[in-house]
């Protein structure tokens, strides 16, 4: 080694170049093995760092199946309320990595997951999410109020009572007036009889209205129901469009409610936009996380900000996991209609 070290320092000086190849050689020898040190070295970094993301993502895991509550979403339009829980379902489970080898080694871990009150695909605005033993406390949530903007259109009647829908009927509007439409909210406020849209989540012989409606299977409308309209207002009028804001009790249906106010006014109606701006003590602004917001922390920081909206007697109380043998990763989803007490339960693996 002393000679190559001498070999490197005479070649450098110039005064032994009958050596050069020699030390080229050596130097290249020298590369090598610092190249496989290096190597080595990322290799033992990269197992580390592989190590550590393991870890991390089973830290994320635990945290995801440790989250309970209520918190809540905003829904966009488009996907209905149960695409975009699975949508929010997968965001998380990626996240955390699951389900991995390390996780089907565990117990059983479930992970439940649910809305409470189904917004239409058309509709946008507030969904309200239990997770965990959370979700236990959504039917809470159906019997609770609910605020919405609607903006309703007059001279059009359509089979699903909204812009979805094809065009079943046009009558004219021209001769309403603000007023007209103003004098008839009051028969639409309080404690009211609604005759449910055909295209809803209602069941009949276990399958929803709209379901059939689709298949082209003759359906016939539900009997007139008792719901609640705490407050109805005219926001704005400008012909054919009006805007309503809309504060009523569970299983209230605002395209029901358009389509009674065009047909009370000698004309017909559907529901043009529909905006939820809260459900429950639920705001819109306030509490609804936008989807670059569907993370574990994001949404642990919601349960817990959430928590002090909730009555006492829904405060979730602490409970021991569940033991089992089963070697598996399950998620559960839990889906609450408008119908009181009717739950739809999706299980998957």
């Amino acid at each position: 080694m002393a000679a190559a070290e001498a070999a490197v320092v005479s070649s450098s000086l110039g005064t032994d170049t009958a050596r050069v190849p020699e030390t080229a050689g050596t130097a290249a020898a020298t590369a090598a093995t610092s190249s496989a040190t290096a190597a080595a070295a990322a290799v033992a970094t990269a197992a580390r760092t592989g190590s550590e993301a393991t870890a991390s993502k089973a830290a994320l895991a635990t945290k995801l199946l440790s989250l309970s509550g209520v918190f809540a979403v905003h829904k966009p339009k488009g996907p209905t309320s149960a695409e975009l829980l699975n949508r929010l379902k997968e965001k998380l489970l990626a996240e955390a990595g699951m389900p991995s080898p390390e996780w089907a080694k565990r117990k059983k871990q479930t992970l439940k997951i649910g809305h409470g009150g189904t917004l239409d695909s058309a509709a946008r605005g507030v969904l309200v999410v239990g997770i965990g033993r959370g979700t236990k406390m959504l039917t809470s949530m159906l019997s609770g109020s609910k605020r919405y903007t609607a903006i309703g259109e007059l001279g059009k009647a359509t089979d699903t009572l909204d812009s979805t829908g094809k065009v079943t009927e046009e009558k004219p509007y021209d001769k309403i007036t603000q007023e007209d439409i103003e004098g008839i909210l009051q028969k639409f406020t309080g404690n009211i009889m609604q005759v449910p849209p055909l295209y809803s989540a209602l069941k009949k012989d276990g399958q929803r209205l709209s379901t059939l409606m689709k298949r082209g299977e003759i359906v016939e409308a539900k009997p007139a129901r008792p719901v609640t309209v705490y407050s109805l207002s005219l926001e704005k009028f400008q012909p054919p469009f009006f805007t309503l804001d809309v504060e009523c009790g569970g299983g209230f249906y605002i395209r029901s409610l358009v389509s009674d106010i065009g047909k009370e006014l000698s004309s017909c109606a559907n529901v043009l936009e529909l905006t939820r701006t809260k459900q429950g003590p639920f705001t819109l602004e306030e509490h609804a996380l936008p989807e670059d917001k569907w993370t574990i922390d994001d949404i642990a920081q919601s349960l817990e900000h959430c928590s002090s909206l909730l009555p006492a007697e829904l405060a979730l109380k602490k409970s021991k996991p569940e033991e089992s043998n089963e070697q598996v990763l399950s998620c559960e989803y839990i889906t609450l209609n408008e119908t009181k007490g009717e739950e739809d339960i999706i299980k998957a693996s």
